[in-house]
């Protein structure tokens, strides 16, 4: 495993605080702003970069294990959320129950994987963020609208997802002679569209600040806890069970130590009323800010199994 490298992280801590400032100036000022770019982000922002990052990535038949995991270990925290009462009682909430298992991969996870990881590792990052992406978009939205998970209603919120459109999109441009230049032509757009979902939760936490008595939202401090802790655990336990490669296992556990997916905010705020956001948003800021301490830990842990195998 390479040396962590500091400035890396600082860097991308550089671009992180100026776009959540100034959403929290303009939330501020302006507190409907959120809700309306929450729809824009959804219908368009979601496809270009998940249309970028494949057309990056490519698909090769070795990085499957890593989505693979994302998607059992994902699915499993759902429906152990859902089903149990102690957690449900935990976590009453859609978004939260998703915020404790999604994380934002895109931005936060792929970036540190290329500053920490080796470059073979980074194939199984994306594979990751995809299939975590893919999740997200699938059954996020009846997760945040309370909606019971029928088959038929999960077929048509895979249908209907913008990271379906991105898949379909990508994998039809990969065909093609041209998807290397289109790759290269998306990287910018898919960047400004992560700041401005950066915004976003700024903004939220702006709406929030200009209550007199701003309200701590229930089970937020619980997710945090499940995120950033107990979710990345039980994936490193699956790894060593697994006996799967460093390079794997390195990959894996640093995506799931992300912090909560940007996503879930946007979710909350595009249902009508917006009942969620104010949690969506303390878990996603929250969880965002105790990340910059709680992944280079991770990542220590990582070195030191590395060094032990």
């Amino acid at each position: 495993m390479a040396p962590y490298r500091a400035p890396a992280v600082l860097r991308f801590a550089l671009e992180l605080l100026p776009a959540l400032g100034l959403g929290l100036l303009l939330g501020r000022a302006f507190p409907w702003l959120p809700g309306r770019l929450a729809g824009p982000l959804i219908q368009w922002g979601v496809p270009i970069s998940l249309t970028g990052l494949l057309l990056r990535a490519g698909l090769r038949p070795g990085l499957l294990i890593s989505g693979a995991l994302a998607l059992a270990g994902t699915m499993t925290g759902l429906l152990l959320l859902r089903s149990l009462p102690p957690l449900r009682r935990l976590l009453p909430c859609g978004s939260l129950q998703l915020g404790s298992v999604t994380g934002n991969t895109a931005y936060w996870g792929l970036p540190v994987a290329v500053a920490l990881l080796p470059p073979g590792a980074i194939g199984h990052a994306i594979t990751y963020d995809l299939v975590g992406t893919l999740i997200t978009w699938a059954i996020g939205p009846l997760l945040v609208e309370g909606l019971p998970a029928r088959w038929s209603a999960l077929a048509a919120a895979l249908r209907t997802s913008p990271a379906s459109r991105g898949l379909v999109v990508a994998v039809l441009v990969q065909l093609t002679p041209w998807s290397a230049a289109v790759a290269s032509l998306l990287a910018w757009p898919a960047r400004i569209v992560l700041l401005v979902a950066l915004a976003v939760v700024g903004m939220r936490l702006g709406v929030m600040l200009r209550r007199s008595r701003p309200p701590a939202p229930s089970g937020v401090a619980a997710a945090l806890a499940i995120k950033l802790v107990l979710f990345p655990a039980l994936m490193l336990a699956a790894c060593l069970v697994l006996k799967l490669p460093a390079l794997v296992r390195e990959a894996v556990v640093l995506q799931a130590a992300a912090p909560t997916a940007i996503s879930v905010l946007l979710l909350a705020e595009a249902r009508p009323g917006a009942a969620d956001a104010d949690g969506a948003a303390a878990l996603v800021l929250g969880g965002t800010l105790l990340a910059l301490a709680t992944v280079p830990l991770w990542w220590g842990l990582l070195a030191r199994v590395s060094a032990a195998g």
